[in-house]
């Protein structure tokens, strides 16, 4: 889980994209201009959404009743848990990629699940954390195709 959390901290996804537009030249420059799209577009929801919500992450939530603390991340963006970062970009570079190169569709939806899941079972966020941000995600990777379409 912990090698798959650090799959989403993002250098993975513009290395897949170039990888795919180099294997399907004719889908280069859509995906290229639509996950450029994408990624800007999800990070500024997320900074926004994370600036307004301030949901404490789990870890901290245990600490301040006297739980036993899940190990917190070293080097996490920020220390606020809504939305899921990782899971936010993974679903809207995944969505995407998915609508660009149908027949990968399949693994990236799992790539995107299993780091989702991921930042659930380590104790970085809640489910609600991690579903909301997939789902932000997916309907931004959507928006950036149908931006991209015109």
């Amino acid at each position: 889980m912990q090698a798959t959390t650090r799959l989403g901290d993002g250098w993975l996804w513009p290395a897949g994209a170039v990888a795919l537009a180099l294997l399907h030249a004719d889908q280069r420059a859509h995906a290229i201009g639509e996950l450029a799209i994408a990624a800007l577009i999800a990070n500024v929801a997320l900074v926004v959404l994370k600036r307004c919500c301030q949901r404490r992450r789990p870890a901290e939530l245990l600490a301040a009743h006297g739980a036993a603390s899940i190990t917190s991340e070293l080097f996490a963006f920020d220390r606020f848990s809504f939305p899921s970062g990782h899971a936010l970009n993974a679903f809207a570079v995944v969505t995407v990629l998915a609508l660009r190169f149908p027949l990968a569709a399949p693994g990236l939806i799992l790539l995107a699940s299993s780091i989702a899941a991921s930042r659930v079972f380590l104790g970085r966020h809640f489910l609600g954390d991690v579903l909301v941000g997939a789902a932000i995600g997916t309907a931004l990777g959507l928006t950036a195709v149908l931006l991209g379409a015109y």
